[in-house]
């Protein structure tokens, strides 16, 4: 089994995106020691707080915010962070070639009950020319991202990454070293799992309702097979469970907000998950076009997701494009 770093120099990875990238194992490695303390540590249950998304925190969204924040900043590499936890991005190294975006606890909800949550990266370069340090520096549409990926904080912490050459996985070992245990994963392209929040069923627009009416009326129906749904409510868990075996996950737009594009976040989420999933072969969009290509407005900016299989996605976007919208696109 190869070492993290020594994977990406044998593939001719940048040597300071490789650098950027142990730094970021740093500090993923100290939050899985934090989750596994729990209880323990006295760290479980929420704080006082809302976020800027108007979330109430967990004490250890906190943690693991700062966690990313301070070592991140400490390398000179870093021009900038910015969290979903914080209204604005933070700046370090005015020299630094890099950019990082993360959701520092993703499915945070679930820690109390011991689900599965994890860490969301992107990684940017800064644009040629751009001098003053500024929230437009990370206004980049999701092609620009030079890495992606998440770390999963399971029954085993395991590194889901990609750098524009394919996806691999890396499990965290008892020596505090992430090894390589599954090289160029694939999507397969069709599938008979989905993954949404059936509860929200009444806000979507007619045509995700037609879309999983039809996935539930089975063999008997127009897709003329069967399909088991599955809901984590963690889209880091969910997204590993599509990488690892197919399927499909979406969190669409719904009318309860309607100026809203979706609930998930554009740069933290959005863009990080696409790029995983488009290395692996998948597909991931807004379910009427690609989520990389979409031009960000704003840091916290929101997006409808569907992503997963190729074939399996499509047929969402064609009942979509069928399907008279509710929504301005």
């Amino acid at each position: 089994m190869q070492l993290l770093s020594a994977y990406l120099k044998h593939h001719n990875t940048d040597t300071e995106l490789v650098e950027l990238i142990e730094t970021l194992m740093v500090a993923c490695k100290e939050i899985a020691l934090q989750l596994r303390e729990g209880a323990l540590a006295g760290i479980h249950g929420t704080t006082d707080n809302t976020n800027v998304q108007g979330e109430t925190q967990k004490k250890l969204d906190i943690i693991s915010n700062d966690i990313l924040k301070e070592v991140l900043l400490d390398n000179p590499l870093v021009r900038g962070v910015a969290s979903e936890e914080e209204d604005d991005p933070v700046f370090g190294n005015p020299n630094g070639r890099f950019l990082v975006t993360f959701d520092p606890l993703d499915g945070s909800s679930n820690i109390d009950i011991n689900v599965s949550v994890g860490t969301i990266f992107s990684i940017l370069e800064v644009p040629e020319g751009d001098a003053a340090d500024s929230v437009e520096l990370f206004l980049q549409p999701g092609r620009r991202q030079v890495a992606a990926g998440y770390v999963l904080y399971g029954p085993s912490a395991v590194l889901s990454l990609t750098t524009g050459e394919g996806v691999n996985m890396f499990t965290l070992a008892h020596t505090g070293d992430f090894l390589l245990t599954r090289e160029d994963v694939k999507i397969p392209n069709s599938t008979k799992e989905f993954a949404i929040n059936m509860s929200n069923h009444r806000f979507w627009e007619p045509a995700m309702r037609n879309y999983v009416g039809d996935l539930l009326s089975g063999s008997e129906g127009p897709r003329e097979k069967n399909y088991n749904m599955r809901w984590i409510a963690s889209m880091v868990a969910e997204v590993h469970r599509v990488l690892t075996r197919g399927g499909i996950f979406t969190y669409p737009w719904d009318s309860r907000d309607p100026q809203k594009p979706g609930k998930l976040r554009l740069m933290y989420e959005g863009n990080p998950m696409s790029m995983l999933v488009e290395q692996a072969g998948g597909r991931s969009t807004t379910c009427y076009s690609d989520i990389l290509d979409v031009d960000p407005q704003h840091i916290h900016q929101r997006v409808a997701v569907a992503l997963g299989s190729s074939e399996e996605v499509e047929t969402l976007m064609r009942y979509h494009r069928e399907t008279p919208s509710v929504i301005q696109q």
